[in-house]
């Protein structure tokens, strides 16, 4: 504490708080670290699995998310511990690669973090415990690849596809409706996806949703939706083999960039000035009739003289539509976006098979359907919901569901869920363990442990006795030979998973897996948490 005085003279007191700083270091600092995983680790495990719960998230404005899906989670919580900033980076780069598995890959980085505790209890060095788990997640990875199975199909035999989506479904929100939603999502991916090269354009897929009417009218449309209306209220609804002029220029005449005054002090002078501005509408309205567009889009608004006129030339358009929905358009329909009235020719205008406003309900809220595009590979999954909270999870829900169709064409092999692939690669790395003689053998044999805490989660959410539901599966995985046998979440009746249909991705598997071990070896190797008021 030290004495001091302002400007003025007058005094104050300056409170170091160095001495109340503490800089941790070794054993304790990997154990604070540890803990910090093991915390966020803890919030997702409830929500792992099909009967998993979900989590109410509040943001400082009040606005409430209800979801289960891992990243989502994590994204919206508010997290200082920068240990756990790590769980949230560990997260959202399964969702970037993979899509799914977010929420199991931290409950496994969590359980691993649990046993890597116990063995620095035990006073086994932490790069052992590292390399331990390094020798273990290569054993499983490879056994995954061992125990895979690859699922051939085509733009016509699609059922592999629709079983994997609906595993991943499953745990959603949405797994009422998930046969519908799992179709739904394979049918854009293949819509849009190059076969020959196994290549799969997302952002071709739009997805929309509009409040009112139920899950179950969700639809696939082939083609664009834009939540605008023909912007008069009397130009035509419905239009068949539709060009389309694409515009980023308004319809109104230029503003000069000087100030500058027009003194109007009789008719005649108002009366020009109104035919010139006309003449300047009438124009640019014949110069789209020109080239033989049938349908305007427009960037920008235009007032409601230009909107009369449009209508009387039997010109439909469409104002204030955005960049992103211009540039779709311009994909969907072949057509180019024209920044001047006078570049526009025939060649840039885009082809639709049908242009037709729908109404919805009771409200008459309007969308503007664009189908039958010249070019084929841009779809759109528009989603009904009876509340706002629906359609962003089911939004959530759909985009996992296209990421593991995507991964499917990039790598037609699967291995079962159901806990069934964690459990045969526990078996192998337990059996791994044994050859090697070193302290490092103690972290395998825990490595194998931390998978079988992802079936354990399962039991636990599905209501199950868990520590019996997994040893009875393990058991009958061992007897039998059999690396399908899972946790039986539904009630199905059989822990068969390959009877169950419950299918995941390969590398939606080995990349949780690498992924899990990659950070807990950087979470065990800092042994000193050094702050900038250290210094």
């Amino acid at each position: 504490m030290a004495l001091a005085f302002d400007e003025y003279g007058r005094p104050f007191i300056i409170i170091k708080e160095q001495g109340q700083k503490s800089r941790i270091r070794g054993l304790e600092a990997q154990k604070t670290n540890i803990n910090a995983g093991i915390a966020v680790s803890r919030i997702l495990r409830s929500s792992l699995g099909p009967k998993g719960m979900d989590k109410m998230l509040q943001s400082p404005d009040g606005e409430l998310t209800i979801t289960n899906d891992g990243a989502t989670i994590l994204e919206q919580m508010d997290v200082d511990n920068q240990i756990a900033k790590l769980m949230v980076e560990l997260s959202r780069s399964q969702d970037y690669e993979i899509g799914d598995g977010t929420t199991g890959v931290v409950v496994l980085a969590g359980a691993l973090l649990e046993q890597a505790e116990k063995l620095l209890e035990r006073g086994i060095h932490p790069i052992r415990v590292a390399e331990g788990y390094e020798t273990a997640s290569g054993v499983a990875v490879n056994h995954l690849e061992h125990i895979s199975q690859k699922y051939d199909f085509s733009a016509s035999e699609i059922e592999s596809l629709v079983q994997t989506c609906m595993t991943t479904l499953s745990s959603k929100i949405v797994n009422r409706c998930k046969r519908m939603l799992a179709e739904i999502a394979v049918n854009a991916v293949l819509a849009v996806a190059d076969l020959e090269r196994k290549d799969v354009n997302l952002d071709l897929i739009k997805v929309e949703g509009k409040v009112g009417g139920k899950l179950e009218d969700t639809e696939l449309i082939k083609g664009i939706i834009i939540d605008k209306d023909m912007s008069h209220p009397q130009m035509p609804k419905w239009i068949d083999d539709a060009k389309i002029a694409i515009l980023t220029c308004p319809f109104e005449p230029p503003k000069p960039k000087t100030k500058h005054k027009v003194d109007i002090d009789t008719v005649e002078k108002f009366q020009t000035l109104r035919d010139q501005e006309q003449k300047y509408f009438d124009d640019m309205v014949q110069q789209c009739k020109d080239v033989g567009a049938t349908l305007v889009i427009c960037q920008w608004g235009f007032d409601d003289e230009a909107n009369h006129l449009l209508m009387h030339r039997n010109l439909p358009a469409v104002r204030w539509v955005g960049g992103v929905e211009l540039e779709l358009i311009a994909i969907a329909t072949g057509g180019r976006i024209v920044p001047r009235f006078q570049e526009l020719t025939t060649e840039k205008l885009g082809k639709a098979g049908i242009v037709r406003e729908k109404s919805f309900g009771t409200t008459k809220e309007r969308m503007l359907y664009i189908e039958k595009c010249a070019n084929s590979k841009a779809v759109t999954i528009f989603i009904r919901g009876g509340n706002k909270m629906v359609i962003e999870e089911t939004k959530r829900s759909i985009h996992d569901a296209l990421c593991v169709a995507r991964n499917l064409i990039r790598n037609n092999s699967i291995v079962y869920g159901g806990g069934s692939a964690e459990i045969a690669c526990a078996i192998a790395v337990e059996s791994a363990a044994d050859k090697h003689p070193g302290v490092e053998q103690y972290a395998i044999r825990s490595f194998a442990e931390a998978l079988e805490s992802i079936p354990m989660a399962l039991a636990e959410n599905s209501g199950l006795p868990s520590i019996e539901t997994v040893t009875a599966v393990k058991s009958q995985q061992i007897k039998e030979n059999n690396p399908f046998y899972g946790i039986d979440c539904n009630d199905v009746g059989t822990n068969d998973m390959q009877k169950q249909n419950v299918f995941e991705t390969l590398i939606g598997k080995q990349q949780q897996m690498l992924l899990a071990t990659q950070v807990v070896k950087m979470i065990l190797k800092i042994d000193d948490v050094i702050s900038p008021s250290d210094f």
